[in-house]
């Protein structure tokens, strides 16, 4: 199907500005978002890793090499492009690197959202933002439930607590600078995303992969821990619907919303490691007992009832199909030197288009 008829032909010729574009997460947002036909605008500080899923897509938009926390620069680029739609994903975003960083980690994640609100604020041409803020925001009672949006915010660690300082922070802006509806402002909170063009530092998938192209075996920290695990097109389908209900002026959509795997995604970091050694017989680990261990959740779920009732969003592959798609994804990079990215989306959307999602009609 035509991909500029998606989520209702809304982002075709639409100006959109991506922060954190060249992350994993905002890197597959820009290719998608291209594919539907809008006019990007990237701000990012740097690449993340190396190799890096950003520069290998080669894509041909305007990306602003700049700080966050560079509050004028920000301004000044928001005015230059006047965009529409925001996409927030740049931030500090792991949580053992936060435990080392906790200052640099609040002023990405609490300042520079905040940097983000007042540019869009006064620029004068944004109707929608869509902040991305993590599943982790919530006050962990490591029990074997899903949490639900209204459920307390809370954060053992710096990187949980900012994002869920962030998702504070989103409210007040909604009750006090947004009460009139001219700019439209949700949060999404994601679970674990999996998929090819992670090699960030200390993530599962991303730490395996690396392993495997040298030929080690990962070491495991937490073989038990449970994750809500979903490929990365998953959330971004959520946060492109999102952005279409804001766009078209949908008030009840400015409100914090999961996106998450269904019960049967949520399972332990061995069976995810298992599952994936069944798509590549070249994955190895083993478990390990850690000195001075750092604080991590045990067990973490997501109800997702929200978004499947009240804006029609449903994932649209399961466990095994978005690990296969990852394996598959790293070991053509890593064997033929092939990417499988514009692939991936096509299939999924077709996918989709089968299951009949409201963002394929």
């Amino acid at each position: 199907m035509e991909m500029n008829n998606l989520f209702g032909g809304i982002y075709n010729n639409k100006t959109v500005f991506i922060t954190g574009n060249t992350g994993f997460k905002g890197s597959w947002l820009a290719l998608w978002l291209q594919k539907l036909g809008a006019e990007i605008i990237g701000y990012s500080i740097d690449l993340v890793s190396s190799p890096s899923h950003f520069p290998l897509l080669n894509l041909k938009y305007k990306t602003y090499f700049y700080d966050i926390l560079d509050k004028r620069s920000l301004e000044k680029i928001f005015l230059k492009h006047k965009p529409e739609i925001v996409f927030h994903l740049a931030a500090r975003s792991l949580v053992r690197e936060s435990y080392r960083n906790p200052v640099e980690t609040y002023k990405v994640n609490v300042t520079g959202t905040l940097n983000v609100f007042e540019a869009a604020r006064k620029c004068g041409s944004v109707k929608a933002i869509v902040n991305i803020t993590t599943d982790k925001v919530y006050e962990n009672l490591e029990r074997n439930i899903s949490y639900k949006e209204g459920d307390p915010l809370g954060g053992y660690d710096m990187y949980s607590s900012s994002k869920a300082c962030s998702e504070i922070m989103s409210a007040s802006y909604r009750r006090f600078f947004f009460p009139d509806h001219k700019i439209l402002l949700a949060t999404a909170r994601a679970g674990n995303a999996i998929g090819g063009g992670d090699w960030a530092d200390d993530r599962l998938i991303p730490d395996l992969m690396k392993a495997v192209s040298k030929k080690r075996k990962i070491s495991v920290r937490n073989p038990e821990s449970i994750r809500p695990w979903q490929h990365v097109l998953e959330p971004l389908s959520g946060y492109l619907l999102l952005g279409q209900n804001l766009i078209e002026g949908k008030n009840e959509v400015a409100r914090p919303w999961n996106f998450g795997p269904e019960e049967d995604g949520c399972i332990t970091v061995s069976d995810v490691l298992a599952r994936m050694k069944k798509y590549w017989n070249r994955v190895g680990f083993r478990n390990t007992k850690e000195k001075n261990k750092l604080h991590e959740a045990g067990i973490l779920k997501l109800d997702i009832s929200d978004a499947k009732n009240k804006i029609k969003w449903n994932p649209v592959w399961n466990i095994d199909r978005a690990l296969e798609k990852t394996a598959c994804w790293y070991r053509n990079y890593y064997e033929n030197k092939k990417i499988f990215s514009v692939d991936n989306i096509a299939e999924y959307v077709d996918d989709a288009h089968r299951k009949n999602l409201i963002w394929t009609k």
